[in-house]
């Protein structure tokens, strides 16, 4: 990207609606604006007060192709920081091609993916973990996750880590007095008050790193595995929580044999729901791919949903699912299914196996509620308040943390063995790096490059 050029972008959805938005934003924009807008007051765009709509005519070559309103805003008052000036034509498909064609005719060139956000984090207007919540806000599905992302634009990541970065920054200050002057006593802290800072910075550190269990299964997802022997319910609680019937339902067993996925909401949580052939040993060569499919599956799995037909009693096959079950070292709800029917199950066998377990019946969506809840309760710390609390929203922060983690157990070792302090100071300043990472202080223009290519173009 070259972030001198004046670039623009249709920053609404290409299609018939009643307004179109294009973006300009640049050195230039104002001039390349003068040259396609004429104001029906025969004012400049460059004497027009800023961030108030002007109504005028499009223009193509001396003819006037459209009308519409303007809005002008001066740098640095403006999302990308630099001279930025939005058009509204009408929304028509040739209409809006042909207003966009004018502006790059007169000197504009197309914005790459996310390159008004970029440009935003480029000129300070926003850190890099708000880049990140705007890019999430437009993919939201629920309340939820419109809440999180709400919060990191508001900077509650922002000022959490700049508050922590402060405090690792007084605690490398007080280590390298030490060090560089140590008969002068010119340390702000005793070699006791650093453990203590330390201690204390650790603590905080950790505290805000536990965040991301909750902002991951709100923003990113949790893999859930839906599992169990062939003809339990599992298709049927797939389309339940996915809302329509994405998978075939019969009464002949393996009927599934290859993967389903899909990703869904529960309540607050959201679910990167997976749904898989029936667990049993079997001839039919295709089946055997599905089980085998099925059994990946689980060792990837964030969360399991085993189901376990309530209308018949437990039998080999269930028990070798438990024991499976059993052997996996991640969160896991047994699912009780059909129970519209008759029970014939074995229930306490299964409740002295498993902590969570719910009654449902997928058919007809009873009891779903219940399932609900435990699900949140595995997932979202109730202390947390979402829309208020810095929050962790996406892996590349809780690793960036998590390195700055262990850099300070590093230093807090350091300082309880007596060691030379600036040992101590060394992992202190690496702590500082990797947090500086996720608002952008340090981080890599790769991985800049990643986060904003995955923007739509116009934003």
């Amino acid at each position: 990207m070259n972030f001198y050029d004046t670039i623009a972008a249709l920053s609404s959805p290409l299609g018939k609606g009643g307004v179109a938005v294009i973006r300009i934003s640049g050195n230039e924009a104002i001039e390349i604006a003068e040259r396609v807008f004429k104001t029906a007051s025969g004012k400049k765009i460059s004497d027009l007060k800023p961030n108030f709509m002007t109504y005028g005519n499009i223009v193509s070559e001396g003819k006037t192709i459209d009308d519409g309103l303007l809005v002008k805003f001066c740098a640095p008052k403006s999302f990308t920081g630099e001279d930025t000036v939005e058009i509204n034509c009408h929304g028509g498909i040739y209409i809006t091609q042909k207003v966009l064609a004018t502006i790059f005719a007169a000197g504009a060139r197309p914005a790459e993916a996310g390159e008004f956000t970029r440009r935003a984090f480029v000129n300070g207007k926003m850190a890099l973990s708000q880049a990140e919540a705007l890019g999430t806000l437009l993919e939201a599905k629920n309340d939820e996750q419109v809440g999180l992302a709400r919060s990191a634009m508001g900077g509650k990541i922002k000022s959490a880590c700049d508050k922590l970065y402060r405090r690792l920054t007084a605690l490398v200050a007080t280590v390298y007095a030490n060090v560089d002057y140590p008969e002068e006593d010119l340390a702000d802290m005793t070699n006791e008050e650093m453990i203590e800072g330390t201690e204390m910075l650790l603590k905080d550190v950790k505290k805000l790193r536990a965040t991301y269990k909750t902002g991951h299964a709100v923003m990113e997802g949790v893999k859930t595995v839906i599992c169990g022997k062939p003809n339990v319910g599992k298709s049927s609680l797939y389309n339940c929580l996915v809302g329509y019937d994405a998978a075939i339902v019969t009464d002949i067993e393996g009927t599934t044999r290859d993967l389903l996925s899909e990703t869904v909401s529960l309540g607050r949580v959201t679910l990167r729901l997976v749904d898989t052939a029936g667990i049993r040993a079997t001839n039919d060569a295709v089946e055997q791919i599905g089980v085998a499919r099925a059994k990946q599956s689980l060792e990837e799995a964030e969360l399991v949903l085993a189901v376990f037909d309530n209308s018949r009693p437990l039998d080999n096959e269930d028990f070798e699912i438990m024991d499976e079950i059993k052997s996996i070292n991640v969160a896991k709800v047994v699912i009780i299914n059909k129970n519209d029917e008759n029970s014939m199950i074995s229930e306490d066998i299964i409740r002295n196996n498993f902590t969570h377990v719910v009654k449902i019946s997928a058919k007809t969506e009873y009891n779903i509620e219940e399932l609900r809840k435990i699900v949140e309760y595995l997932y979202i710390n109730e202390e947390i308040d979402t829309q208020n609390d810095a929050v962790l929203i996406n892996a590349r922060q809780e690793a960036s943390l998590a390195v700055a983690q262990k850099h300070i157990e590093l230093a807090l070792e350091a300082l309880e063995a007596g060691l030379s302090p600036d040992l101590a100071g060394v992992d202190l300043e690496l702590a500082m790096s990797h947090l500086s990472e996720i608002d952008g202080r340090e981080v890599d223009e790769d991985v800049v490059a990643e986060i904003f290519s995955h923007f739509c173009v116009g934003k």
